[in-house]
């Protein structure tokens, strides 16, 4: 007789904000679907946003399921607050109180791996003491950051020669050592924590070579077609075992997936396919700027006049909510949502992204450049007029347009804590003119095509994606001797 072979185990354990809890949902059906246990640990009121994806997979005869540990009150945050994206403007003391928080999971973490003893842990880079509660154990821990290996290659070059300290004014350009490419930054849009003392909470937010080098490795959401040159300099300059997986969102097949990815979106599917099928192919632009980034009364109705002035169709998705009480919001231009009816749709809240991304009348994306966006625009084929507000995101820009030639900037210049750089509807105009009609506009959505057709093959069978997550999990069967 033959002894049956035990199930791998992992555990995932993403940081409290939906740009790292909807990748890690979707990663973690990747590995359910090979059949790795899975569990995701979170805290009460974030369950939620796992909950649906997870009862669908197990419909699928997936085995995963939800471990959760009580959000810690000691931080001193409201009642209630328990992911970063609830709040409208964050200050820079809520983060502070926020990553303190993140600090107190320790204990709770470890009693679960001492009681269900995974074979891994994938815990988020903002949980840098998770290697040496896995370590306790004997636990390998993997690292997820959640952005591209060009971003990281950049942070961790910046850390390393710190070429920002050597010039004279915020807007003087650098170029960033020793990168494969010529990468031209000011000071103004590097992260505040890089920049100024912010004390110790922050500190975990600035890239660390040395938590990276001590976990068993990186976790990556993207493709190796995407940033070949960075994924071999990550791992053979750097030195840093890494494994892409990317792009997780390509899990999602059905329209269900899809819709349901995240938060509930505002508006119904159905109503948003129907108004999309009545658009000619590449018609419309898609406007979206992620879930935590907040803008200003006067800057949206810059936005809407530039939209209005570009004379394109748009799909815009905007946080602020309507009032009751007035038939139309003061930060749009006296009669533009009578004037766009029919040409353009205003989304008040949560949007099914890769649903309308993916759909043939998209032809263009304005997206803030958080990572997910960007693989969602790159897996769609879309080309993109880039906005960077904060994170990595001024990184993740430079990739799209200077590497992958996908893209323009709408020329934001600052790193802005959530609320984002003023632009200018001239300028907005111009971006969007540029990737819809302009002289390169052809190219760029050839160049976003191949980009698109790519990713897919990468997470079919035999692509580099799907390689990768197969050849991570062997070894980790073969090291616990499955």
């Amino acid at each position: 007789m033959t002894s049956e072979v035990p199930q791998l185990h992992m555990f995932f354990f993403p940081f409290m904000v939906h740009g790292h809890m909807i990748p890690t949902a979707d990663m973690a059906r990747l590995f359910a679907s090979r059949g790795v246990k899975v569990s995701i640990i979170t805290t009460p009121l974030n369950a939620p946003l796992f909950s649906r994806g997870i009862e669908r997979s197990k419909n699928l005869a997936m085995d995963i399921d939800i471990k959760i540990i009580k959000f810690p009150v000691e931080a001193g945050l409201p009642e209630g607050f328990e992911s970063l994206d609830t709040s409208k403007g964050i200050e820079m003391d809520t983060v502070k109180k926020f990553l303190f928080a993140t600090t107190l999971f320790q204990e709770p973490l470890e009693q679960l791996l001492q009681e269900f003893k995974p074979d891994c842990l994938v815990a988020d880079t903002f949980f840098p003491w998770a290697t040496d509660a896995a370590n306790k154990f004997g636990i390998p821990r993997l690292v997820f950051f959640g952005t591209s290996f060009f971003a990281m290659c950049v942070g961790h070059c910046l850390s390393l020669y710190e070429p920002h300290k050597k010039v004279e004014s915020d807007s003087e350009p650098f170029l960033v050592p020793n990168l494969p490419d010529e990468i031209e930054l000011t000071r103004e849009k590097l992260p505040i924590f890089m920049t100024q003392d912010t004390g110790n909470a922050m500190r975990m937010l600035i890239p660390s070579k040395d938590l990276e080098m001590k976990s068993y490795g990186m976790i990556v959401n993207s493709f190796y077609e995407l940033e070949a040159t960075y994924a071999d300099y990550y791992r053979n300059v750097l030195g840093i075992r890494a494994w892409h997986i990317g792009p997780v969102s390509l899990c999602n097949k059905g329209i269900e997936d899809k819709a349901e990815r995240g938060k509930k979106a505002t508006i119904d599917e159905q109503e948003c396919l129907m108004w999309l099928n009545s658009k000619k192919p590449n018609s419309v632009i898609y406007i979206c700027f992620g879930s935590m980034a907040n803008f200003t009364p006067a800057q949206l109705k810059e936005i809407a006049m530039g939209l209005e002035a570009s004379g394109q169709e748009f799909f815009w998705v905007v946080r602020k909510e309507k009032s009751n009480d007035e038939e139309e919001e003061d930060w749009l231009p006296e009669g533009f949502e009578k004037r766009m009816e029919g040409k353009g749709l205003i989304i008040r809240g949560w949007a099914p992204q890769v649903l309308i991304l993916e759909h043939p009348a998209v032809g263009g994306f304005v997206t803030h450049c958080g990572w997910n966006s960007i693989l969602e625009g790159v897996s769609a084929g879309v080309p993109m007029v880039t906005w960077p507000i904060f994170a990595e995101q001024f990184y993740n820009e430079k990739l799209v347009t200077d590497i992958l030639k996908i893209g323009v900037a709408v020329g934001t210049k600052q790193w802005v804590m959530v609320v984002g750089d003023f632009v200018g509807s001239d300028a907005i105009e111009k971006a969007v003119k540029e990737i819809t009609v302009g002289e390169k506009a052809e190219e760029m959505r050839s160049r976003a095509k191949v980009f698109g057709e790519m990713a897919k093959r990468a997470v079919e069978k035999d692509g580099s994606s799907y390689s990768d997550l197969n050849a991570l999990i062997q070894e980790l069967s073969l090291r616990r001797g499955y």
